[in-house]
């Protein structure tokens, strides 16, 4: 019996380390559900280079979904986002700005009138797993479900990612003092490990430093339609 495997061939793959995340503990009970415009400015006050900084980006402080019968808010206009001990805020950096980065332990931060005392920060990986997730990816121009997915395609496309596993979610609105900007989740299933770690290393779209277009990894697929 012959029984040959190409993926027995294949060294295996180590994620480099030349962009990551630096998680952060912080101290804060509560936040605006709808935080993204106060929070980066409250970050980009210490750290003014994430701005400018190509592989930068601020992760939104997220919470948990569901938990013990509690379900994560979503009307900004009128709810809070509650918030445990052992949710970590995290920066997206690249290698050579970690120390830069770590300027921000100790900050005490203003997000729209409530406080968040910056804490001590571990550095992350990026990851290898063939599914990936981005809750916030910034719907351009007034784009239907359709158009949508096929931009996203193009901007793969244009990475040199040849996406086989698409799946466009969830609506969300922010607010910023001049204007209002759509979102939608975005999941991209079946990528090989470097397809995987290039895309959280460049992201998607504009917004990076408000939370936009970040990858972050997920561990199931079955939810996840095709969309070629």
């Amino acid at each position: 019996m012959l029984w040959h495997d190409e993926r027995e061939n294949k060294p295996e793959y180590k994620v480099p380390e030349d962009v990551v995340d630096l998680d952060f503990r912080f101290t804060c009970q509560t936040l605006p559900l709808d935080h993204a415009w106060s929070f980066s400015q409250a970050i980009l006050a210490v750290l003014p280079w994430i701005e400018d900084e190509q592989h930068a980006g601020i992760h939104l402080i997220h919470g948990a979904e569901s938990g013990n019968g509690w379900f994560r808010p979503e009307d900004p206009e009128t709810e809070l986002l509650h918030l445990s001990r052992r949710i970590k805020m995290s920066l997206r950096v690249p290698e050579h700005r970690i120390e830069d980065a770590r300027k921000l332990e100790g900050a005490e931060l203003d997000i729209d009138g409530y406080r968040l005392t910056v804490g001590e920060s571990s550095i992350k990986k990026l990851s290898s797993l063939s599914t990936l997730f981005a809750r916030y990816v910034v719907v351009e121009g007034g784009m239907d479900e359709e158009a949508f997915l096929q931009h996203v395609v193009d901007q793969f496309q244009a990475m040199g990612l040849n996406v086989q596993k698409l799946m466009g979610g969830k609506r969300h609105f922010f607010r910023t003092p001049d204007q209002k900007i759509e979102t939608r989740t975005v999941m991209v299933a079946d990528l090989e490990p470097e397809q995987s770690v290039l895309l959280q290393q460049k992201g998607l779209g504009p917004g990076r430093d408000m939370g936009f277009g970040l990858f972050i990894p997920h561990k199931g697929v079955k939810a996840v339609k095709e969309t070629h």
